[in-house]
């Protein structure tokens, strides 16, 4: 059966030529309010009332307005703004699916990780701003002593998806200690993984804490102050989930008394941050601008990602990254 396929990312013509070859006679509906990026929300579109699948950011209300849509594959690993009470009722009662793009962003996100990681244990942020130092100096010998190897170090990890799973994988040759804490644990993680409920009996051993929470009610502000005092002295936290999760005042804080010893940030709330925010003047808070998924033929990779699905919705095999 030929179908409408409605999108609205913004195509060039090798994106385009990709996709139209791999619709094999679908129509394509390039929507003419087309989103930014893939982190994007685009405005209303009326088009989407004539097609059977969307792939993009389209407004939630859209999807549930739709009267002919079967299947939504959205462009981002995140998906915050779909994943509400009404949302997933609705969608539940039109069987409508629903997919995002964790498995176009679980490498590139995780490489970020890694070098965020990497930065910290080599003191790379102290020795760039100090390269003149000379050989033999106090200078010099104190760059040296702040480089700590990771075998041996304790990780924790809040959240465990895709991004996770590639994380840990990465993280293997170092010979760390790695946990992750996860809303229901499935026992099928490849590290040691707690109930939330377990959380302070881990955070005050890890070395490292990386964040991959996602942006829900439960998860706002969960990094506060009071998370943060029961860190361990002289830890690193690190966040490419969402900004919302983290007080950035406590955070702050934090950085400030040393308490924590530097954050590393690929997300904040907003993004960017004013110019004028105390996160931008603390010499231990270092900030990416949201590119940790970011990968040369990123657009590429998320049709790809959706073509395979496309096949296998219509075929009525499982989708990977199926979220409702």
């Amino acid at each position: 059966m030929k179908m409408k396929i409605w999108c609205n990312l913004a195509l060039g013509d090798v994106e385009r030529k990709l996709l139209l070859d791999g619709l094999h006679g679908h129509e394509l509906i390039e929507s003419e309010v087309g989103a930014s990026s893939v982190l994007a929300e685009a405005e209303s579109d009326p088009l989407l009332n004539e097609v059977d699948v969307a792939l993009g950011q389209p407004a939630p209300q859209d999807v549930l307005q739709a009267p002919k849509l079967k299947y939504l594959q959205i462009t981002s690993a995140g998906y915050a703004r779909y994943d509400t009470p009404s949302f997933r009722a609705g969608v539940q009662a039109r069987n409508i699916t629903v997919a995002n793009s964790s498995g176009v962003y679980d490498l590139p996100c995780a490489e970020h990780l890694m070098a965020f990681m990497l930065a910290q244990s080599r003191n790379l942020p102290a020795a760039l701003s100090e390269n003149s130092c000379a050989s033999g100096s106090a200078e010099w010998n104190a760059l040296r002593a702040g480089c700590r190897p990771l075998a041996g170090q304790s990780v924790l990890i809040l959240g465990y998806g895709a991004i996770a799973e590639m994380f840990v994988q990465l993280l293997a040759p170092f010979n760390m200690n790695v946990t992750a804490v996860r809303r229901s644990p499935t026992g099928s993680e490849r590290v040691p993984t707690v109930a939330l409920d377990a959380l302070p009996g881990v955070l005050g051993q890890a070395d490292h804490i990386i964040s991959i929470l996602p942006e829900s009610a439960q998860t706002l502000n969960f990094v506060d102050a009071k998370f943060l005092a029961e860190v361990k002295a002289g830890a690193a936290f690190y966040n490419i989930g969402r900004g919302t999760t983290v007080n950035q005042a406590d955070l702050a804080d934090a950085l400030r008394s040393q308490h924590l010893h530097s954050a590393w940030l690929d997300v904040t709330d907003p993004e960017p941050l004013p110019e004028e925010h105390p996160l931008r003047d603390l010499p231990n808070c270092h900030i990416t601008p949201h590119t940790a998924g970011g990968h040369l033929g990123e657009s590429l990779s998320v049709i790809r990602h959706f073509l395979k699905n496309l096949q296998a919705f219509e075929s009525g095999q499982p989708l990977q990254n199926r979220i409702m």
